[in-house]
C-alpha cells in the first residue's frame, strides 16, 4: 500500500511539475484602476487565458502612468509587459524630457509586441450650441478638465487654432462633463480616450451632440497621428469624424523569450475579434496600427507577423 501511495504521489508531483513548466506567467503593467486602459488590461488577461487554454496567465498591475511603466523596465525581468505611447520609449532611449538624467541601458532593450486602442481626441458639443467647427467655439463655454492628456492636448489645440483667450474655460471636473452639458452649464467638453469613449457614448445617448472634425491642415498642426472615427460610432453620428490620436502599444524587453513573445502576440490577435464583441474599442485595432509603432519589434512578435503576412510596407513592415 505504501508503494502505491508513493507511486501516486510521484505521479502527481510529476504532473504538477509538467503543468507548471507549460504555464507562462506574465505581469501586465497598465494604468490606474479607474482608467479604461486598466479595463483593457483585464480583458487582455482574460483573453490570454482563454485563447491559450490556460497556458498563459497574466497578472494585471495598476500603474500611475506610462512614464512609470517605462521606468520599471530597469528592474523587471522577462515576464514584464507594459503599455505606453511609443514616443515615451523614444524619449527614454534618448534620455530626453522626463527621462533626462535617468538613462539606463535597459531602455535600449525595449521591444514592441502589439498595438492597443489609441488615445483619441474628442471635441464634443451640444448640437444646438451653434458650434460646427473650432471657430464656432468663440465666446462659448468649454470644459477641458485638469491635468489629463486630453486637457493638455485640448488647450494646445485651442492655441494652435487661434482660439486661445476666445473661449470661456469651465471650472468643472471632467467626470461631471455630461451632466454639465445636459443642464446647459457648458457648451462642450474635450476628452481623450479609446473610441468609442464611454463619456461620449453617454452624452450622445442623453441628447443630440456633435463631435467636431479637424481638417487636414489642423491635423498637421497638431503633429499627432491622424485617426478617423467611423460613421455610426456614436448615436446620431452620420459621417466619419477626422481627429487625432496618441498611439499606445504593449511592450516588453529582450529579456522575454522569443517563444513567450510569439505566444502573447499570436493570442492577442486571435482573440481581438472576440474582445471586440464585448468592448467595442477593440474594433478600432487592426494591422494598420502597426505603422504607429516606432522602434523595433520583439523577435517573437516579428515571427508571428511574418507568418501571418501582417507586416507590409504600408503598415510599418
Amino acid at each position: 500500500m505504501r508503494l502505491i501511495t508513493k507511486a501516486l504521489t510521484a505521479i502527481a508531483a510529476l504532473a504538477f511539475s509538467t503543468s507548471a513548466m507549460a504555464e507562462t506567467r506574465v505581469t501586465y503593467k497598465s494604468a490606474k484602476t479607474t482608467s479604461s486602459y486598466y479595463q483593457m488590461a483585464v480583458q487582455i488577461a482574460e483573453a490570454m487565458k482563454a485563447g491559450s487554454d490556460g497556458e498563459i496567465i497574466v497578472t494585471v498591475e495598476e500603474s500611475q502612468g506610462s512614464v512609470q511603466n517605462v521606468m520599471e523596465t530597469r528592474a523587471r525581468g522577462g515576464d514584464y509587459v507594459f503599455t505606453t505611447p511609443p514616443v515615451l520609449v523614444k524619449l527614454a532611449k534618448g534620455g530626453k524630457a522626463m527621462f533626462e538624467g535617468k538613462e539606463d541601458p535597459k531602455f535600449a532593450e525595449i521591444r514592441a509586441l502589439f498595438p492597443i486602442p489609441s488615445l483619441t481626441m474628442h471635441f464634443v458639443v451640444r448640437a444646438n450650441s451653434g458650434i460646427k467647427d473650432f471657430n464656432g467655439m468663440k465666446g462659448k463655454t468649454i470644459l477641458l478638465g485638469k491635468g489629463s492628456f486630453g486637457a493638455k492636448e485640448g488647450a494646445k489645440y485651442l492655441e494652435l487654432f487661434g482660439m486661445e483667450g476666445k473661449v470661456d474655460l469651465a471650472d468643472v471636473e471632467l467626470s461631471n462633463a455630461v451632466p454639465a452639458l445636459k443642464n446647459g452649464q457648458i457648451d462642450g467638453f474635450v476628452t481623450a480616450g479609446s473610441f468609442p469613449a464611454p463619456n461620449v457614448i453617454e452624452a450622445a445617448a442623453s441628447m443630440p451632440v456633435r463631435v467636431l472634425s479637424l481638417d487636414e491642415g489642423q491635423v498637421k498642426l497638431t503633429k499627432r497621428t491622424r485617426l478617423v472615427i467611423p460613421a455610426g460610432t456614436y448615436a446620431g453620428q452620420e459621417k466619419p469624424i477626422t481627429t487625432t490620436s496618441l498611439p499606445v502599444v504593449a511592450y516588453t524587453t529582450m529579456a522575454m523569450s522569443e517563444d513567450t513573445a510569439y505566444a502573447l502576440t499570436k493570442t492577442f490577435w486571435e482573440q481581438r475579434a472576440k474582445m471586440g464583441e464585448e468592448a467595442k474599442w477593440w474594433n478600432g485595432v487592426d494591422k494598420s496600427l502597426l505603422k504607429n509603432i516606432t522602434g523595433p519589434l520583439h523577435p517573437g512578435a516579428i515571427r508571428y507577423y511574418k507568418e501571418t503576412e501582417m507586416l507590409t510596407a504600408e503598415n510599418g513592415g
